[in-house]
């Protein structure tokens, strides 16, 4: 390199002149936010309180354009925002010329799938939160995408709080992951905590999460396991590439969990929660969202409250664990925001490549293995009559489907017209077991039912 003689008063550099910058506004990215509820207000809130944050990590700033919801006049917009559209139709928010990206934050299946392929079909990307329809149909809403030339991002719609659908659509896309266990439900985890830490009953605790906002009037969604089935889809289309839509899951709710329970959990040192689990195994990928006693060892043992947490093995990486909040305002609105900005920032440098939300070019035609393949040890937990020979007969019919006794335990009680105790099995199939419980239902003395949870041993 030659030197560079230079005369006082010259430049050194002629690009080092200060140039005008345009300013930001010009250079904003469009944002129509449809739905107002918890998730929507939450998204709001973080748009407007922390504005300047998200232009200086984009270098441009996103702005509301338009706001719709069914109640609209009644909602507080954030003076920060300005002065966005108001409408009660969400088709006024899709057509906004100045909207670039629609946030969808509406919920259910029929209303929200229109907005998506309305908004595909106006050439704009999307942001949604929503669980159940990206369970239930995500793959061909990508598809459409694909096609439209948009993007369409769902970080909100599994465990607001934890960036895992990022996590295991680039963070960690290099392994090959064999095993994915999650809490993710906070409601059902609030639950179980609260029974387990005050020994209170299902029915009492579930009012006290209603009073407290974290669960619905009817919480069957989230107590029957089907929120967390959702869940489950699309966190295993992400880390194994198959179609999966919520009816490949067997699932189980929580509503027959009782403190006795949890203490006899306590004594073979595990306790209990709603687990999402899914499984490579020889036969193929085992799915199940159910009550499972748990080591209390374990990292996911000390998920309480109404957290999640999400805990992965892969072949290469072996065990990497997240956790956070579930759901809530700000949790689950910065998961939408952070996807706004992924958007925006495509929609700006105009990049024709994008990572499919789904982690996966194309997913996989796959049906999961039927759980009745599943092998494990099982805790059974029954309420009897009590009388001389019950141990012996329901041995008998443990034995009748080679299933062997681990173990007999009974806490003190006094009732002997509802007398619990606990047997547990060494690992059986779970259509052993099935078997076998098929046969105790003819036994007069049982009052209702087994209560039968696996006992996880990989964890």
């Amino acid at each position: 390199m030659h030197p560079v003689n230079l005369e006082p008063g010259d430049q050194p550099f002629a690009d080092a002149t200060p140039r005008a910058v345009q300013p930001l506004a010009a250079q904003s990215v469009g944002v129509g936010v449809i739905g107002l509820g918890n998730v929507g207000s939450g998204t709001l809130a973080i748009l407007a309180e922390n504005a300047d944050q998200i232009a200086l990590k984009l270098g441009f700033p996103l702005r509301v354009e338009a706001v719709c919801s069914r109640s609209v006049a009644d909602k507080q917009i954030p003076a920060a925002l300005g002065s966005p559209v108001r409408t009660t139709n969400w088709r006024e928010v899709v057509d906004h010329p100045d909207v670039q990206i629609v946030v969808e934050l509406v919920g259910g299946t029929t209303v929200a799938r229109e907005i998506i392929e309305a908004a595909a079909a106006r050439g704009k990307s999307v942001v949604t939160a929503n669980k159940e329809l990206m369970a239930l149909s995500g793959a061909d809403l990508w598809d459409s995408a694909i096609a439209a030339r948009i993007n369409m991002a769902m970080e909100a719609s599994v465990a607001g709080g934890i960036p895992i659908h990022a996590v295991l659509r680039e963070g960690i896309s290099g392994d090959r992951i064999n095993t994915l266990y999650g809490i993710l439900n906070g409601t059902c985890n609030y639950i179980l905590t609260e029974i387990e830490r005050r020994g209170a009953g299902f029915d009492s605790v579930l009012r006290e999460a209603q009073e407290a906002g974290y669960a619905e009037a009817d919480p069957s969604a989230d107590v029957d396991g089907f929120d967390a089935r959702s869940k489950l889809a699309i966190l295993a289309a992400l880390a194994f590439g198959e179609r999966i839509v919520p009816a490949d899951i067997y699932t189980e709710g929580i509503r027959r969990i009782t403190p006795i329970d949890f203490g006899y959990a306590h004594m073979l040192r595990h306790t209990i929660r709603l687990i999402c689990a899914a499984r490579q195994t020889p036969d193929g990928l085992l799915l199940s969202v159910r009550p499972s006693l748990i080591p209390q060892s374990t990292i996911l043992a000390g998920v309480r409250g109404a957290y999640n947490a999400v805990w992965v093995r892969g072949k290469y990486g072996a065990d990497t664990f997240y956790y956070g909040r579930g759901a809530g305002p700000h949790p689950t609105g910065v998961a939408v925001v952070s996807d706004l900005m992924r958007v925006a920032r495509e929609i700006r440098s105009g990049s024709p490549e994008r990572v499919s939300p789904f982690a996966h070019a194309r997913l996989g035609e796959y049906l999961p293995i039927p759980i009745s393949l599943n092998r494990a040890a099982y805790y059974l937990r029954f309420r009897v009559k009590d009388r001389p020979g019950i141990i012996a007969q329901l041995a008998a019919a443990l034995a009748a489907e080679s299933i062997s006794i681990e173990g007999v335990l009974q806490l003190p009680d006094e009732d002997a017209s509802d007398l619990p105790f606990v047997i547990t099995v060494e690992p059986t199939t779970e259509q052993a077991l099935r078997d076998a419980l098929a046969r105790m239902a003819k036994m007069e003395f049982l009052i209702e039912p087994p209560l039968a949870m696996p006992i996880e041993a990989s964890l």
